[in-house]
C-alpha cells in the first residue's frame, strides 16, 4: 500500500509543542515568582519567546513564498514587536497560545489518523494461504491475487475476497460501523480488517493492497481531510483582508500618536486569530465522526452542501429496495406452447448464468433449488439495465425487459400482452425470454422494500427535504407500489440508463441544487452531476467509493438523515465560532482603546478568549447524530 498523506508526524508535532508550551509555562512561573535573578529572568523570558516564534515565522514565510497572507504573518509581526520593546512576557503569553491551538490542531488530525491506523494496526503480518494443496504461512506483503486464504475463528480477514468454503460471523464494524456479525458463507464477499467471530472461512483473494476498500476508505480520507469549502475560502480571503486592515490601521494610529503601547496592543489582541484555526478544525472533526458510523464524506466542501438538501432523486433497486429479488412465478407464453417447464428453465438458466443483475442471480438461486441442468452459451451480450442476448446452437435466445425483446424484433400475441399485463397490474416485474422471434415465457418477481426505507424519508422530510423523485427501469405498476408504500412525491418509470441521465438533468434544472442517490454502477453517471451524491452499500464497490460524494458503507437509508443532522449541527457550531471571534475581539480592542488593558493584558486576554471557539468545536465529538442502534444487520435493527 503506498504511504497516504494523511499519516504525518502529528504525535512528534504534538510532543514538541507540549515541550514548547511546559518551557514557556516555566518561564512565566519563575518570572511571576521571582525566582531568579533579574537579568536570568529576562534571559529565560527572551529564549523562550525565540523559541516560541520559529514555527510562527516558519509556517508565514512558506505561506509568502506561496503568495498567500496568512495569520501567522500578524503573529510574526506581533511578536517581533512586542520583543523588540521589551514586552516579554506579553510574546510568552502569545507565544503559549499558537502553541497550545498548534496542539488541538495535531491533536484533531491525530484524531482522524487513528481512524485508519486503528485499522492498519489490526492487519495481520503473517496470514496462512492454502498453495499447491498445502497450507502455508507466508508475510502479508506476499500474498497474490488468487491465493486461497485460511481464516480461522478470531482472525482479521487480510484481504477482499470471495468465500469459497467454510460459514463465519464476521463483524464488519470496522468498515460499516454495524455491530452485528453478518454471517458470510460461500460466494459471500468479505472485506480486509473485518474480524472473523466465529467458524472458519476459506477465501479467495480478488483485492490486495491500494485496490482494497480499506485502502479506498484511507485514500478518501486524506482527501477530505485537504479539501476545503466555501466557508473555509471565505475566511481565507477575510483573514488576508483582515491582516492588510490591522496593520494599515497600527501604521496610522502610531503615525499620529506615536504610542506604541497601543499599538502592540492591538496587535496582541487581534493576531493569534482563532477562526483560523477553528474553522478547518471543525469539519476535520465533522468527516472524523462522520466515518466513525460508516458515513464516509468526501471533503469539507461536502459537509456544508448536505445541509441545504431540498430535493433527493433515487435509485429504486438496492436504494429504496432490497436488490435481492424473490422469483413469484415462472410462467410458459403462446410461444412456449412446445416446451415443458423444464425445458424452458433450462433456457432461463442458459440466459442467466452468465449475468450478474440481481434478477438473474435470483432466477440462478430458484434454478439451483429445482436442480436444473445449466449449459454455458456459445456467446452473450449483456445490455445494461435492459436485457441479455445469448446464441446456443444456432438459436437466439434473449431475456429482459418487454421493451427490450419487442426492440429487438421478438413477437408477442395479444394473449401474452394481456398475461405480462395482468402481472405488472398485481404490483410485480417481469422478465420476459424469448427463442429466436418468438417470446416462450416470463419470470415474475419482486423486489422486498427495505424495513426502514419509510421511516428515514420522513425523517429527512422533518430536516428540510420537501420532494424525493424516484427514478426507476420497472413498470408503472411497480413504480407506484414502492413510491406509495414509501412516501415518494414523484417517481418516474421504465427508464433505461441514459433516460435516467437525461431525466436527472431535467430535475436539476427545474429545482438547482439536487442530491442523488445510487448504488454507483449503472447510476455513476447521474451520480457526478448531482450537488451532493450518496451510494448506498458502497462497501466493497469501487464505482461507488469513486461516483459520490457520500459513501454509505452500510447499506441503510438511515445514514442520509444522520449525514445530513451532522452537516447541520456542525454548520451551525462553526458560524457560532465566527460570533464568537468577533465578540471577544470587539471587547479586547474596547479594553484597549478605553486605556483598562495595555500589552500584557491584551496578551491575557487574548490567550483567555482564543480558546473559547477550539473548544466549541470539540462539541461536535459529543453530538449524537443518530436515533438508531445497529446491534443486528439492517433488515433487523431497531429503531430507538
Amino acid at each position: 500500500m503506498k504511504k497516504i498523506s494523511l499519516f504525518k508526524s502529528t504525535g512528534v508535532k504534538i510532543w514538541v509543542n507540549v515541550f514548547l508550551c511546559v518551557l514557556l509555562l516555566i518561564s512565566l512561573f519563575v518570572s511571576f515568582f521571582h525566582g531568579v535573578s533579574k537579568q536570568t529572568e529576562e534571559y529565560l523570558l527572551l529564549g523562550t519567546s525565540i523559541l516560541g516564534i520559529i514555527p510562527v515565522m516558519a509556517v508565514a514565510i512558506r505561506a509568502i513564498i506561496s503568495r498567500r497572507i496568512t495569520i501567522d504573518l500578524l503573529a510574526s509581526i506581533a511578536l517581533l514587536l512586542t520583543i523588540y520593546e521589551g514586552e516579554l512576557m506579553s510574546a510568552v503569553f502569545i507565544n503559549l497560545m499558537l502553541a497550545s491551538a498548534r496542539i488541538f490542531d495535531a491533536y484533531t488530525e491525530r484524531k482522524t489518523e487513528n481512524i485508519i491506523t486503528h485499522l492498519l494496526k489490526l492487519r495481520p503480518s503473517h496470514i496462512k494461504v492454502k498453495r499447491g494443496g498445502a497450507e502455508t504461512e507466508i508475510k502479508f506483503e506476499d500474498v497474490l491475487i488468487g491465493d486461497i486464504v485460511v481464516v480461522e475463528s478470531g482472525d482479521r480477514i487480510p484481504v477482499d475476497g470471495v468465500v469459497i468454503g467454510g460459514q463465519a460471523s464476521v463483524d464488519q464494524s470496522t468498515l460499516t460501523g454495524e455491530s452485528a456479525p453478518i454471517v458470510k458463507k460461500d460466494g459471500d464477499e468479505v472485506f480486509s480488517s473485518t474480524l472473523n467471530v466465529s467458524g472458519s472461512l476459506l477465501v479467495r483473494t480478488e483485492k490486495i493492497g491500494e485496490d482494497t476498500t480499506l485502502a479506498k476508505i484511507i485514500a478518501l480520507v486524506d482527501e477530505a481531510s485537504r479539501s476545503k469549502t466555501n466557508i473555509e475560502k471565505i475566511a481565507d480571503r477575510f483573514a488576508t483582508w483582515y491582516i492588510v486592515i490591522v496593520g494599515l490601521a497600527t501604521a496610522i494610529i502610531y503615525f499620529i500618536s506615536g504610542d506604541m503601547s497601543l499599538v502592540l496592543s492591538i496587535l496582541l489582541v487581534t493576531c493569534a486569530d482563532d477562526i483560523a484555526l477553528a474553522v478547518p478544525l471543525g469539519f476535520t472533526v465533522a468527516i472524523s465522526k462522520a466515518a466513525k458510523h460508516g458515513i464516509i464524506i468526501k471533503g469539507a466542501a461536502v459537509v456544508e452542501r448536505i445541509k441545504d438538501i431540498k430535493v433527493i432523486i433515487t435509485d429504486k433497486t438496492g436504494t429504496l429496495t432490497k436488490g435481492q429479488p424473490k422469483i413469484q412465478k415462472i410462467i410458459l407464453l403462446s410461444g412456449g406452447t412446445d416446451f415443458t417447464e423444464g425445458t424452458f428453465k433450462e433456457i432461463l438458466a442458459l440466459c442467466s448464468v452468465n449475468s450478474n443483475h440481481p434478477v438473474s442471480k435470483a432466477i440462478m438461486k430458484q434454478l439451483n433449488k429445482d436442480s436444473v441442468n445449466v449449459v454455458l452459451a456459445d456467446s452473450f451480450i449483456e445490455t445494461p439495465g435492459d436485457g441479455v442476448l445469448a446464441q446456443y446452437k444456432n438459436n437466439r435466445y434473449l431475456a429482459g425487459k418487454v421493451s427490450y425483446l419487442k426492440e429487438n424484433q421478438v413477437q408477442f400475441t395479444n394473449a401474452d400482452d394481456t398475461a405480462i399485463k395482468e402481472i405488472q397490474d398485481a404490483g410485480l416485474s417481469v422478465t420476459a425470454v424469448a427463442e429466436n422471434n418468438h417470446v416462450i415465457g416470463c419470470v415474475a418477481y419482486e423486489d422486498e422494500i427495505k424495513r426502514f426505507a419509510k421511516e428515514s424519508i420522513i425523517e429527512t422530510k422533518e430536516m428540510g427535504v420537501n420532494r424525493w423523485i424516484m427514478l426507476t427501469g420497472d413498470n408503472e405498476q411497480v413504480a407506484k407500489r414502492v413510491a406509495d408504500q414509501v412516501g415518494i412525491d414523484e417517481y418516474h418509470f421504465a427508464l433505461k440508463p441514459a433516460d435516467k441521465l437525461a431525466k436527472v438533468k431535467e430535475i436539476k434544472k427545474k429545482h438547482g441544487e439536487i442530491a442523488m442517490m445510487g448504488d454507483g454502477v449503472n447510476d455513476a453517471a447521474a451520480l457526478a452531476i448531482a450537488d451532493v451524491s450518496f451510494a448506498m452499500g458502497a462497501i466493497g464497490s469501487d464505482a461507488s467509493i469513486e461516483a459520490s460524494d457520500v459513501a454509505l458503507m452500510h447499506d441503510d437509508l438511515r445514514r442520509v438523515p444522520e449525514a445530513m443532522l451532522l452537516s447541520r449541527k456542525a454548520m451551525r457550531i462553526i458560524r457560532q465560532n465566527f460570533l464568537i471571534w468577533i465578540l471577544t475581539n470587539a471587547i479586547g480592542l474596547y479594553l484597549v482603546f478605553t486605556g483598562k488593558i495595555g500589552p500584557m493584558g491584551a496578551s491575557a486576554w487574548n490567550f483567555a478568549t482564543d480558546f473559547i471557539p477550539i473548544i466549541n468545536i470539540f462539541q461536535i465529538y459529543f453530538l449524537k447524530i443518530n436515533k438508531h442502534t445497529y446491534d443486528t444487520e439492517a433488515e433487523g435493527a431497531r429503531i430507538i
